[in-house]
């Protein structure tokens, strides 16, 4: 049956951790329902990273992207703005070139649906100029997504710092959170980026949908508070989970040192430690990490960024290279040299999807983003939860504490994790009993993973429902 072509219109938030969910998301609507067509239109802080460029060139015909007019730095806010103020100022800025590209798309096709991420909520302002429903794409926990739609009671509520409230803050349906383990923009009331974060999460009311990369086995608790009777949230869609895939021949064929190393090692017994795609250390950091590695007498595959004395998330937007980098300059002294056997150390990126499928791979100690923990959870693998920032310390907590298949560290007095904390951590994860069962679970949670994913799966279904509703107002008008 031949069905008439949908457009819809998709915004990712800025930088890669924001393109990709959006637009492997956009891969998976396209692929169940090839009559839809998705136009990207994608705001830039300065020139597009070649890792963004990278991706795009794996998209299939019926998507096509347009990058905007790029923003520069010096356009937006003094240095030291937050990395959630820069997301959403860039969206800001980019306002009129996003509003000139639909302009041009429905002058030539209907746009049924206009579908934003989270951090470009204002685009949402053109969904009714150009007659197309308005949905949130938001890559994030249906837990953290919870709290958005708390926070303004919340605010109203309470009058000192969150992370000073006695209690923890209890959010439907969610596990109880301390007020310091909420995401980072929340932490100080008084800043520019509470007030952008404020401003965003009342918009979340007055969309026609949310579409959620999670799934109902791993938030049952969250989904079904903010789908329940009565309650005036938006329809929530969860459709996850979403990961990248090795699709690109590149790295299906390419062979990484890595893996060939890996490949020599026992099932289960590899420790597998990355920070994301933006996340840093600080030297004094670093040095505990290593050494606690090393201690641990367990096999490691590290995935190591040069340190940044600044801010964890002072990557995220950075485009330099940093293959030029020498290790010794910023690992304890004889590391390398003491742990030839026992490890390896990768500078800056690793195939993360094809390590976390290998089958030497035992545990991902992580900075719990919601991509990484989504693909740790596809593949099975039971996680140390090592938050930096953003909203991973929720992430932390649903891992640690609801779901129980991750450990976190404890901190000491100056925010460092200790070498021996982290080598008993570990040892914990790879040979301890609460390991093994950590281990189960997340096997389990793998299982109803990819069964939510199937022909008849809830998260297959849920995709169907909301392109049939597209595809209905389509024969209408």
């Amino acid at each position: 049956m031949k069905f008439t072509t949908i457009n819809i219109a998709v915004v990712p938030g800025v930088g890669y951790s924001h393109l990709v969910p959006i637009l492997q998301f956009s891969k998976l609507l396209v692929h169940l329902h090839p009559y839809i067509h998705v136009t990207c239109l994608i705001p830039t802080l300065g020139s597009p990273p070649s890792s963004s460029k990278t991706i795009l060139q794996t998209l299939p015909s019926n998507i096509n992207y347009t990058f905007l007019q790029p923003v520069y730095p010096k356009d937006l806010l003094p240095q030291g703005t937050t990395v959630e103020s820069q997301l959403q100022l860039t969206v800001t800025r980019s306002l009129p070139f996003i509003h000139q590209a639909l302009k041009s798309l429905a002058l030539r096709t209907p746009l049924v649906a206009l579908v934003v991420d989270c951090f470009a909520v204002e685009a949402l302002n053109f969904a009714k100029e150009f007659n197309m429903l308005s949905y949130i794409y938001y890559p994030c926990a249906a837990t953290t997504l919870s709290l958005g739609f708390y926070l303004p009671k919340l605010d109203e509520e309470t009058s000192c710092e969150y992370r000073d409230l006695p209690e923890p803050i209890k959010i439907p349906g969610c596990i109880p959170f301390h007020g310091r383990d909420i995401y980072a923009p929340a932490q100080d009331r008084s800043t520019q980026a509470y007030k952008l974060l404020l401003q965003r999460v009342k918009r979340f009311r007055s969309v026609d949908g949310v579409i959620i990369n999670s799934f109902l086995e791993i938030e049952k608790g969250p989904i079904e508070a903010l789908t329940e009777e009565g309650s005036d949230n938006p329809p929530l869609y969860p459709v996850g989970p979403i990961i990248q895939t090795v699709t690109s021949s590149d790295d299906a064929n390419h062979s990484f040192e890595c893996l060939t190393w890996l490949d020599k090692q026992q099932p289960c017994s590899v420790l597998y430690v990355s920070f994301g795609s933006g996340g840093t250390l600080s030297q004094e950091q670093i040095v505990e990490l290593a050494l606690g590695l090393e201690s641990s007498n367990h096999k490691f595959l590290w995935v190591v960024r040069a340190p940044c004395s600044s801010s964890s998330s002072a990557a995220y937007f950075s485009n330099s290279e940093q293959n030029d980098i020498d290790l010794s300059q910023f690992l304890p002294p004889g590391f390398m040299e003491r742990t030839k056997e026992q490890g390896m150390v990768i500078l800056s990126w690793a195939p993360q999807i094809q390590i976390l499928n290998h089958k030497s791979i035992g545990g991902f100690l992580s900075h719990c983003g919601w991509n990484s923990i989504l693909e740790s959870v596809m593949h099975g693998v039971p996680l140390i939860t090592w938050p930096l920032f953003s909203e991973q310390r929720m992430n932390a907590v649903l891992l640690s504490e609801g779901l129980k298949v991750g450990m976190r560290p404890r901190v000491n007095e100056n925010g460092i994790v200790e070498r021996l904390e982290v080598a008993e951590l570990i040892k914990c994860l790879m040979e301890g009993e609460e390991g093994g069962k950590m281990c189960i679970r997340m096997k389990k949670l793998k299982e109803n993973a990819i069964n939510t994913l199937k022909e008849n799966g809830s998260s297959t279904k849920t995709l169907s429902q909301l392109a049939l509703k597209w595809r209905n107002l389509m024969h209408e008008s």
